[in-house]
C-alpha cells in the first residue's frame, strides 16, 4: 500500500497490490485523472495518459494552447462553464450570482490511518496500519473557499473511500446548489451499469443496462435511500459475470436523498457523479462554515461480480457495522407481529414467547401496538410509553423482565420519527411535523413525518426512549420508518434554510442513533423502512442488520436476498420464517423451503407457533439448532453467488469458509417441470486438493476440484419433496485430513 507524490510529474499515485488510482496536477493548476483500475507499476510519470487536441467548438484554457480543453479531459472533481458543458461535481453560487469557480492545487497531506467523518457514517480503521489518506486542498481565490477531497485506500482491499469538504472563508456568503461526493470520469464507455431497483416488496432487484451517449441515472427524493432505487452503481465490462471480468462499484455511505448519476459523452467518455440530490439541496456557507459530504466506497474487481461484492462484504462488516454485536453471531428471534399484530395481551405475547423459548429460540420481540392508545394506526405514534395497561398490566419493564424469567432476551419496536395527529405529542406540538404553511399536509398510513432537522425534536424523543431503555431489560430495538417525506419544510426555520432540510433531517436520525447507541452499548438495533426502503450503508454504521423486506415469502425472498448481497453483507440482512399462505403473496412454500432461504442472513420467526402442527414445530426446532450450529460460518463466511434467480428457474449459492474446510451450498429449485435433463451443479470456493464429506455421510467424500469441476449429481427424489414446487435443499461440506 502506498500513496506517492512525484514532485517533478505533479502526479499522485494511489495503489496496493491489487488497485492504481492516478491524479495529475494540470497545466491550469487543477486536477485530472490519469488511470483507474487494476494495478500497474509505479512510475516517475504517467502524463503520456494525458489526452487532448485542436477540436471544432471546442473551448480552451490558454489562448495560446490550443490542447487543454476541460469538455474533453479526465476531470477529477470538475466544474460546469470553464470550457466543460458536462454536469458538474458541484455547484457554487456567488453574491453577484455567478456560479463560474475556479478550484486551484494549494496543497496535500499524506497520513496512515483515516479520519472520522464529523456528524456521519462511514467506513473506519482500527489500526492506522490498515490504511492510508490522501487530501488534496484546492482554493478558489476570488471567493476564499477551500475543497479538501479526501480519498483512503485499504491495505488489503481494493477499496478508496472518497468524500469532500468545502472550507468557506470569504465573508460574502456563498451556496451550495451541488456537492457530489465523487466524481471519477473514464476515457471509454464500454460499460454495463448495474443497479439495484424496486418498490415495497421487491426490493433491490438487478437491473443491467448498456451505456449510451447522454445520461443515465437513479437516484431518491423521498427523504430516504428508498426501496426504489439502492444508493449503489456499479460499471461492468460487457463480458463480465459472477466469476470473471472488469467492475467497478460506487457505494453511497449515506440514507437520504441520493443520485448516481452517469454521463456519456459524444466523444464516448464516461462520468461517474454520485451523492447528495442537488434538486432537494440548497446549502448556504457563511464565513468559517464547512459543509462534509457523505462517503463513496469505490471497489474495484477484475474477477466478475462477487469479488466485488465479497470486498463490499469484507469492509462493511467489519469496517462499518461497530459496536458490541459487529463480531458476535445475532440471536435468534420470535416477532409478534404475524401472529397478533396489535390485537395483543401480556398472556398473549408470553405464550409466544414461551412457544419460541421451547424450540430454542434466543430473543422475543413485541412489535407495533404497545405504547399509546395504540389499536389501529391511527394513533399512539410519538407517545413513547404505555398507557393502555389492560394490554400490559406491568409496562413494558414488568414484561420484559417476564420475558427474561423464561430464559429469553427481550426486544421492542419503535418508530421514533414519526408522529400521528391522534397522539399526545401531535397535539402538544403539532407544529413539529415537516409540513408547509399554506398547503396540504399528505397523509400516508395515517402518519407524519417529525421534524428532525429541530434538535429540540430530537433531544424529546431521544428523552422518551432513553427513560423506557433505561428502565427495562431491552435488547434489541426495531427501529422502523414507514413512510416517506412529502411538502418539505421546517416552520423553525427561516427561508434560507429550507434547502438544508432534507439533509439536517437525516442528520437527526444520526444523531439519535448515536446517542441510543452510545448510552446503551449491547442493544442490538435493526433497521426497518416498511421492510426494505433504507437498507443503505449509512443506516449499517448504526443498526448492524436490516430488515431486508416486508416480502418473507421464500421464492420472492430468493431475488431479493440475491440483489441485497451484490453489496450488503448476508450477516445484515434480517430474514425471516413466516407462516403460510404469506401474507404478502399468499403463496405456500415447504417450512423447510422458508427455512433454507432465511439461513442466509439474520435469522428468525414471525409466525404463530401455536398454530404449528406438532411435525412442523419439530422442524421448527431443528431447524433452530442447524442454524445455532451454522451461524458463525453463514455470517462470517464467503459468500459468492452461482445462479441468478432473474435468470434461471434453478438459484444457487455457496458460502464457505475462510480456511475453506466448511461451506454450505444451498440449491433452490421454484417450479418443477416433467421429464427433466439431468442436473449438475458445480460449486465454487473450496480447496481444489482437498477432501469433503457432504451432508456427513462418510460415503460421500469428494475433492474439492471434482466439487468444483464436475459438480454434484442432482438427485430430483432429494430437492423434490414429495414432488412439490418450490423446493430446496443444502449441501453441507465439512474438509477431512
Amino acid at each position: 500500500m502506498a500513496i506517492i507524490f512525484h514532485e517533478g510529474s505533479k502526479e499522485f499515485h494511489i495503489y496496493n497490490e491489487e488497485i492504481s488510482y492516478i491524479i495529475k496536477i494540470l497545466d491550469n493548476n487543477q486536477l485530472g485523472n490519469l488511470y483507474y483500475g487494476k494495478k500497474v507499476h509505479d512510475r516517475d510519470s504517467f502524463s503520456y495518459l494525458l489526452e487532448g487536441k485542436l477540436r471544432s467548438l471546442a473551448a480552451y484554457i490558454f489562448e495560446d494552447n490550443y490542447e487543454l480543453s476541460l469538455q474533453y479531459t479526465k476531470q477529477e472533481y470538475p466544474s460546469y462553464g470553464s470550457t466543460d458543458f458536462r454536469y458538474p461535481a458541484f455547484e457554487i453560487k456567488q453574491e453577484n450570482g455567478s456560479k463560474i469557480t475556479n478550484f486551484e492545487f494549494k496543497s496535500h497531506k499524506i497520513f496512515k490511518g483515516k479520519r472520522k467523518l464529523e456528524g456521519l457514517p462511514a467506513t473506519y480503521v482500527e489500526d492506522d496500519n490498515e490504511a492510508e489518506t490522501l487530501e488534496i486542498t484546492l482554493y478558489d481565490s476570488l471567493i476564499h473557499t477551500e475543497l479538501v477531497l479526501s480519498y483512503t485506500i485499504y491495505k488489503e482491499l481494493p477499496v478508496i473511500a472518497r468524500n469532500v469538504k468545502f472550507i468557506h472563508k470569504g465573508k460574502s456568503t456563498i451556496i451550495l446548489n451541488r456537492a457530489m461526493s465523487v466524481s471519477v470520469d473514464f476515457p471509454d464507455s464500454k460499460f454495463e451499469m448495474i443497479h439495484l431497483a424496486g418498490a415495497w416488496g421487491r426490493e433491490r432487484h438487478v437491473k443491467i443496462r448498456k451505456l449510451e451517449q447522454g445520461t443515465q441515472a437513479i437516484y431518491s427524493m423521498a427523504g430516504a435511500s428508498s426501496s426504489e432505487h439502492n444508493p449503489f452503481i456499479a460499471l461492468k465490462r460487457t463480458n463480465v459475470d459472477e466469476f470473471n471480468g472488469e467492475v467497478y462499484g460506487f457505494s453511497l455511505v449515506y440514507s437520504g436523498n441520493h443520485l448516481e448519476q452517469i454521463e456519456v459523452s459524444t466523444h464516448d467518455m464516461t462520468r461517474v457523479i454520485i451523492g447528495i440530490h442537488p434538486d432537494t439541496f440548497e446549502w448556504p456557507l457563511s464565513e468559517g462554515e464547512v459543509f462534509q459530504t457523505p462517503e463513496v466506497v469505490m471497489v474495484y474487481s477484475n474477477c466478475g461480480m462477487n469479488k466485488m461484492s465479497q470486498t463490499y462484504h469484507e469492509l462493511y462488516r467489519t469496517r462499518l457495522v461497530r459496536g458490541q454485536w459487529r463480531d458476535k453471531v445475532r440471536p435468534i428471534l420470535i416477532n409478534n407481529w404475524e401472529a397478533t399484530e396489535m390485537e395483543f395481551t401480556e398472556k398473549k405475547v408470553l405464550k409466544i414467547a414461551k412457544a419460541g423459548k421451547d424450540l430454542g429460540m434466543e430473543l422475543f420481540v413485541l412489535d407495533d401496538g404497545w405504547f399509546g392508545n395504540r389499536d389501529n394506526d391511527k394513533c399512539g405514534l410519538g407517545d413513547w410509553y404505555v398507557k393502555n395497561f389492560k394490554k400490559l398490566p406491568d409496562g413494558i419493564t414488568g414484561l420484559a423482565n417476564k420475558v427474561e424469567g423464561m430464559g429469553m432476551k427481550f426486544g421492542l419496536w419503535f418508530e421514533p420519527e414519526m408522529v400521528n395527529k391522534d397522539s399526545d405529542l401531535y397535539k402538544a406540538h403539532n407544529d413539529w411535523i415537516i409540513a408547509t404553511p399554506g398547503r396540504r399536509s399528505s397523509p400516508s398510513r395515517n402518519q407524519y413525518v417529525l421534524d428532525f432537522s429541530r434538535n429540540e425534536v430530537v433531544d424529546y424523543i431521544y428523552s422518551l426512549m432513553e427513560k423506557i431503555l433505561s428502565e427495562a431489560k431491552i435488547s434489541y430495538i426495531k427501529w422502523d420508518m414507514n413512510r416517506y417525506i412529502t411538502e418539505c419544510y421546517s416552520s423553525a426555520e427561516n427561508a434560507e434554510f429550507q434547502g438544508k432540510v432534507f439533509h439536517k433531517y437525516i442528520l437527526g436520525v444520526y444523531n439519535l442513533y448515536e446517542r441510543l447507541i452510545s448510552k446503551f452499548p449491547y442493544i442490538l438495533f435493526e433497521s426497518c423502512s416498511s421492510g426494505g426502503g433504507r437498507f443503505d450503508p449509512g443506516m449499517l454504521y448504526y443498526a448492524p442488520q436490516t430488515w431486508t423486506s416486508d416480502n418473507s415469502d421464500a421464492v420472492e425472498r430468493l431475488k431479493i436476498q440475491y440483489g441485497t448481497s451484490y453489496v450488503y453483507p448476508i450477516a445484515c440482512m434480517g430474514a425471516h420464517v413466516t407462516s403460510v399462505p404469506n401474507q404478502q403473496v399468499g403463496r405456500v412454500t415447504p417450512i423447510e423451503t422458508r427455512a433454507n432461504v432465511a439461513y442466509f442472513g439474520a435469522f428468525g420467526y414471525e409466525l404463530d407457533l401455536s398454530l404449528l402442527p406438532e411435525q412442523e414445530k419439530a422442524k421448527v426446532k431443528e431447524q433452530v439448532e442447524y442454524y445455532k450450529d451454522h451461524r458463525e460460518l453463514i455470517s462470517k463466511g464467503v459468500f459468492y453467488r452461482i445462479s441468478s434467480p432473474f435468470e434461471e428457474n434453478i438459484t444457487t449459492w455457496i458460502v464457505v469458509s475462510k480456511d475453506k474446510r466448511e461451506a454450505i451450498a444451498a440449491y433452490y429449485n421454484v417450479l418443477n417441470s416433467a421429464n427433466e435433463a439431468f442436473r449438475r451443479f458445480k460449486l465454487v470456493g473450496l480447496d481444489d486438493n482437498k477432501r469433503y464429506i457432504i451432508n456427513g455421510d462418510g460415503n460421500r467424500i469428494y475433492h474439492g476440484d471434482e466439487l468444483m469441476n464436475i459438480g454434484i449429481i442432482i438427485d430430483e427424489k432429494e430437492f423434490c419433496a414429495k414432488g412439490m414446487d418450490f423446493s430446496s435443499v443444502l449441501y453441507n461440506l465439512t474438509q477431512i485430513d
